[in-house]
C-alpha cells in the first residue's frame, strides 16, 4: 500500500499522526504531487507530442456556447491552438467502463464526455492526470477511495490508456477501483461536525481507543455474515473482502462506537488502562493525577463504569484533585435532613473496625436499615459530601481509596459549608 497526498504540509502532518495513532501501517510515501512534477512534465509533453494531448483556449463561455450548438448532452471537443489549457482527446466512438469491486461495471460514453483539461496554461498539471501517472508509474494494482471519485474515473482511466499508447507505462495493467459509499450521520445525513466527532482527530481527543476505532471503522458498509461485533486487526485481515463491502451509504453512528470502546476498554489489563489513561491525562491537561498514589485505584475502581478515557475524570478526578462544585447536587442531598444523614455516617465511619469496602458497606447499609430508607438516602449525601457531585465510582471503593483521614476531613467541610 501506498500513501500519496497533495495537501498542505500541515493536512500531510495531521493524516501521518492520524494514521499511526490509529496504528495503520504503510508501504512506501507519503508521495506528494509536488515532488514528480518532473515526470508529469515529461508525461504532458508525450501525450502533445503523441496527438493524445492538445492546448486551447476554451474558456466556460466557449464550452456553453459549443453544447448549445451541439447538444447539452454531447462532450465538448475543441480545436488546437498555439498555447492555452492543455485538453486530453477523447475518443468520438465507444465507452470507457469503469470496472469497480463494489458496484460493478459503470459505463461512460465517449460522446457525452468533455475533453478534460489535464493541465493549466502554465504547463502546472491538475489531479487527474497526476494521479493516473503516478499509479503507472508505481504500478498500482488497487485504488480504494470514496465513491465522490466514481466520476473522476474515467478520466484517469483515460489518461492511463493516453500514456500506455504512447508507450510511457509499457505493458502496465490499469488498477482494480472499488469506490466505498460515503459515511452518513444516524439521520441519514453525510457526516459532518454537527453529528460530533468527524474525523480520526476529534475520536483521539473524545477518549477512544485505536483498536476500538479500527474494529468499528472496518464494519462500516461491511459485515462478517455471521453479525461479528468484537474483532481483532488479525481477523479483520484475514475476514474483510472488498467485494463484500456495500453499495449503500453506512452510518456512522458515535453511540454504537461508544458502546464497542467500552468493551475495549473492560477488556484491557488494569495496568495497560492506567498506562493508556496517564498519557491522556496528561494531553489533556492533569498531569499531575498519575503521580497520585491513589491513581491506579481510581482507574480499577472506574474501569467497569468508563466507555472512553474522556469518561475517567468527570468520574473519578474528585477523588484526586478535589471536590467539584455542584450546587445542584449539594442543594438536592445536603439540606437539613442530608447533612442529619451525613452526621451519622460520619460517626459510623469514624469507629469503624476496619476502613476496607466490605467494612465501609456493612457501616452505610446498617446506617440504611436503621433509618429504614433506600441505601441511595444515605450514599448520595456521603457521595456529594467527598466529591461534589452525585457521580462517583462506587461509594465503597471511593471512601476506601480516599481513605478514613480524608473522608473525615470532607465530610466535615461539607457539615461546616451547611
Amino acid at each position: 500500500m501506498r500513501v500519496r497526498f497533495a495537501s498542505s504540509p500541515e493536512n500531510v502532518a495531521q493524516i501521518i499522526d492520524s494514521l499511526r495513532w490509529l496504528e495503520l501501517d504503510w508501504d512506501e510515501g507519503p508521495i506528494l504531487q509536488s515532488e514528480r512534477s518532473g515526470r508529469h512534465h515529461e508525461a504532458l509533453q508525450a501525450l502533445l507530442e503523441s496527438g493524445h494531448a492538445y492546448h486551447c483556449n476554451a474558456t466556460a463561455e466557449d464550452v456553453k456556447a459549443y453544447k448549445r450548438r451541439h447538444g447539452a448532452e454531447r462532450g465538448f471537443r475543441g480545436e488546437p491552438e498555439a498555447g492555452g489549457a492543455v485538453r486530453l482527446r477523447v475518443p468520438e466512438a465507444g465507452a470507457t467502463v469503469v470496472h469497480d469491486l463494489i458496484r460493478g461495471e459503470t459505463r461512460f460514453e465517449h460522446v457525452h464526455l468533455d475533453d478534460p483539461v489535464i493541465a493549466r496554461a502554465d504547463g502546472s498539471v491538475l489531479y487527474n492526470f497526476a494521479v493516473a501517472i503516478d499509479d503507472l508509474d508505481a504500478r498500482i494494482t488497487h485504488v480504494v477511495r470514496g465513491e465522490d471519485h466514481l466520476s473522476n474515473t474515467p478520466k484517469q482511466l483515460l489518461v492511463l490508456e493516453a500514456a500506455t499508447a504512447t508507450g510511457l507505462g509499457g505493458q502496465a495493467q490499469a488498477p482494480l477501483y472499488a469506490h466505498l459509499p460515503l459515511l452518513h450521520g444516524p439521520d441519514g445525513r453525510k457526516l459532518s461536525k454537527r453529528h460530533g466527532a468527524a474525523s480520526l482527530a476529534d475520536l483521539r481527543e473524545a477518549g477512544y481507543l485505536p483498536e476500538a476505532v479500527r474494529n468499528y471503522l472496518a464494519l462500516l458498509g461491511w459485515g462478517t455474515g455471521d453479525d461479528s461485533t468484537v474483532l481483532s486487526t488479525e481477523e479483520l485481515v484475514a475476514r474483510f473482502e472488498l467485494e463484500h463491502v456495500s453499495r449503500n451509504p453506512a452510518r456512522f453512528d458515535e453511540v454504537k462506537l461508544r458502546w464497542l470502546n467500552g468493551v475495549y476498554i473492560r477488556a484491557l489489563p488494569t495496568g495497560e488502562l492506567t498506562a493508556r489513561l496517564a498519557a491522556f491525562l496528561q494531553h489533556s491537561g492533569h498531569p499531575a493525577a498519575a503521580e497520585d498514589e491513589r491513581f491506579p485505584g481510581a482507574v480499577a475502581m472506574s474501569q467497569e463504569k468508563i466507555h472512553t478515557l474522556a469518561d475517567f475524570w468527570p468520574l473519578a478526578g474528585p477523588l484526586l484533585d478535589g471536590l467539584r462544585e455542584d450546587p445542584k447536587a449539594r442543594e438536592r442531598w445536603l439540606g437539613e435532613a442530608g447533612r442529619a444523614t451525613l452526621e451519622e455516617v460520619r460517626e459510623a465511619l469514624a469507629r469503624a473496625d476496619g476502613f476496607d469496602e466490605g467494612s465501609i458497606g456493612a457501616a452505610l447499609r446498617a446506617i440504611a436499615e436503621r433509618r429504614g430508607v433506600k441505601p441511595g438516602e444515605v450514599y448520595q449525601p456521603l457521595r456529594v459530601a467527598i466529591s461534589g457531585t452525585t457521580v462517583s465510582p462506587g461509594i465503597f471503593e471511593s471512601v476506601a481509596l480516599l481513605g478514613r483521614e480524608e473522608t473525615l476531613r470532607r465530610i466535615d467541610a461539607a457539615l461546616r459549608a451547611g
